[in-house]
């Protein structure tokens, strides 16, 4: 008798659930290559762990997805189109309300936009998964990795000086047909996100105060983005859209925050003018930009006088602010700042 993987069964079990009609016992039979029997008992299984919601007579039971739900699926990325599977695979079989399937569809189109235009993969899998207190997504591409794609288009060789330059949002190896928004706004979006490619990683945590750090490596070819909103989340699309604007009115990108830890580690701190010159890259396109010493201890003389003081003095349209400073970081702030 063929042995059938629960685990792997979670994967197609609620798309062949949504069929209200009797025998889905032997759909499954049909679908895991097994016995009716054997069918019979897996889907006990699956309604005991709460992946199907029994209903009807004894003799003659219905079945319905249940309060756990999952779909994946595996697209060639080839003339895909990032609306279609959203539309047709992947929004009819969740039970989400209005606020949380309007964030999911954002953050789903955008991500597997971003691997039609920039991964150069073949393809791309796709995994979604409700629970009692969230909706998860996963994307993940065969290409060449999102870190690899930083580091040739904009000669940014550390991780570290990547994930900041993409936390600052406005980033985009295509200008002529994005904005850099996508990723930008689809990690404030979620509760837990996390990105993974070319053996490195880092996460974010909305509860947080550090926001972005480094994480634990998949070790994979290609990019993967792993995220998950809280299904009783107070969190809206217009709103988390219109927050990096200064007013909170618009949808401009005219506010960022830079956590500068990432730029640091066990054996590298901000010392050198070469660093501030990389923070301070792009800030222009803003009209503040909050600099996050969270984790930072101290930085150096030629670091700060570079940042507050020769890149500072410059600025008239924008506004540095510093936050979680500590008190060797406040003290050298004022002191390059006092000249």
């Amino acid at each position: 008798m063929t042995r059938i993987s629960l685990a792997a069964a979670t994967q197609w079990i609620t798309a062949l659930a949504q069929d209200p009609s009797p025998g889905l016992a032997k759909r499954v039979a049909l679908r895991a290559g097994c016995s009716v029997s054997a069918a019979r008992q897996l889907i006990r299984q699956l309604t005991d762990c709460g992946w199907l919601q029994r209903s009807g007579p004894i003799c003659r039971p219905l079945y319905q997805p249940g309060l756990m739900r999952q779909i994946v699926q595996r697209y060639p990325l080839v003339g895909l189109d990032e609306d279609r599977p959203w539309a047709k695979d992947f929004a009819p079989y969740f039970n989400l309300t209005p606020t949380v399937r309007e964030m999911m569809q954002h953050a789903f189109t955008e991500l597997l936009n971003n691997a039609i235009d920039h991964s150069e993969g073949t393809q791309v899998t796709l995994s979604m998964r409700q629970t009692a207190s969230h909706v998860q997504l996963l994307v993940s591409d065969d290409g060449r990795g999102l870190f690899d794609k930083i580091r040739e288009g904009f000669a940014i060789d550390d991780p570290g000086a990547a994930m900041l330059e993409l936390s600052k949002g406005r980033l985009t190896s295509s200008p002529a047909r994005h904005t850099g928004r996508g990723l930008f706004f689809t990690s404030r979006l979620a509760d837990v996100f996390d990105l993974h490619a070319n053996a490195v990683a880092f996460q974010h945590r909305d509860w947080d105060p550090s926001h972005w750090v480094r994480g634990k490596a998949m070790r994979q070819a290609g990019s993967a983005i792993y995220m998950a909103i809280a299904l009783d989340t107070e969190r809206t699309l217009d709103e988390v859209l219109r927050s990096a604007s200064l007013d909170g009115a618009s949808y401009g990108i005219e506010r960022t925050r830079l956590p500068l830890r990432l730029m640091t580690s066990e054996h590298v701190s901000l010392e050198s003018r070469a660093q501030a010159r990389r923070v301070a890259s792009r800030l222009g396109n803003f009209r503040e930009a909050e600099l996050d010493f969270s984790g930072v201890e101290r930085i150096g003389q030629g670091f700060a006088d570079e940042l507050f003081r020769v890149f500072g003095r410059d600025q008239t349209s924008m506004q540095l602010v510093v936050r979680n400073a500590s008190q060797k970081v406040a003290a050298m702030i004022a002191t390059v700042q006092a000249g």
